[in-house]
């Protein structure tokens, strides 16, 4: 099938679904067996209305639904009135997400291919960690809040907590399963542990590494908004509480469809990194 049939098709699909979260409803009364109670406009909203909300929240209409004018500072005043409209949320949610999403992965990195070397070390603290593990993250998030204020640390540390264990595990595990054949050569050549630790182990473990990333991104992002949900100045996670609290589902559907977009371009980044950085890899070839 070629790109642009593929590419067709889903134009298709994603107009059907337009059409029929639209108008589909105003069928309900005559066939309620047909068409079910959640697209009803007051829980989902409506793609216009959504649409109408969005430039709204983004400050590129005023109240009467007119244009703001770029020229004579109208934008920027709305901008002003409103600390957390939908382009400053965003820019803070992202900031937060890719800052727990670096530390997270460093971190989860370092400790995975630590433990993953050291047999000793992985006896050690192996209760530890699968005891750590299995504490629901969400459980956590109230506490992180209350240690590190409502301010950004506390998601990035909501985010790092998400993010860190999967890292750790993928790359603990790819540390564990390097060839030992390869690991005995470069002895047999003289190569020290550090020796080995770079030119064997790390590059041997990139592809585990990167198999964790795609997930994690889109983890940490789940991390920050979970952050914000429980308190938070600012924020898409922000936004979405304090449309739900007004009863505005178009609001809340706007924040969703920005984070879902935040997402989509995270996730695909990632992959174009890690395309790039394995293209030596037979595999990685047909995902370019």
């Amino acid at each position: 099938m070629s790109r642009l049939t593929i590419l067709l098709w889903q134009v298709a699909i994603a107009l059907g679904l337009a059409v029929v979260w639209e108008w589909g409803y105003s069928l309900h009364d005559r066939l309620p067996w047909l068409v079910p109670e959640l697209l009803d406009p007051y829980f989902v909203s409506k793609p216009s209305a959504i649409y109408d909300q969005f430039l709204h929240a983004s400050c590129l209409v005023d109240k009467r639904g007119i244009w703001n004018d770029w020229g004579n500072g109208q934008f920027s005043k709305c901008m002003a009135r409103s600390e957390n409209n939908l382009w400053v949320a965003t820019l803070i949610t992202l900031k937060n997400t890719l800052a727990g999403f670096a530390v997270g992965t460093t971190s989860g990195f370092v400790l995975g291919l630590a433990l993953g070397r050291s047999d000793r070390l992985t006896a050690i603290f192996q209760p530890f960690i699968v005891a750590a593990n299995s504490i629901p993250r969400i459980a956590l998030a109230p506490i992180i809040i209350l240690a590190f204020g409502l301010g950004d640390a506390s998601k990035i540390v909501t985010a790092w907590l998400v993010v860190v264990f999967l890292v750790f595990f993928n790359t603990f595990e790819g540390a564990r399963s390097v060839d030992r054949d390869h690991i005995s050569a470069a002895r047999l050549l003289g190569a020290s542990e550090w020796q080995i630790t770079r030119t064997v182990i790390v590059p041997s473990t990139m592809a585990w590494l990167f198999a964790s990333l795609t997930p994690a991104i889109s983890f940490a992002l789940i991390g920050v908004i979970l952050g914000e949900f429980i308190g938070a100045q600012q924020g898409i996670g922000r936004m979405i509480i304090e449309a739900e609290a007004r009863g505005e589902a178009a609001g809340m559907m706007v924040a969703v469809f920005v984070l879902m977009i935040v997402g989509v371009i995270l996730a695909t980044i990632v992959r174009r990194v890690q395309n790039h950085l394995l293209r030596w890899r037979p595999q990685s070839a047909a995902n370019l």
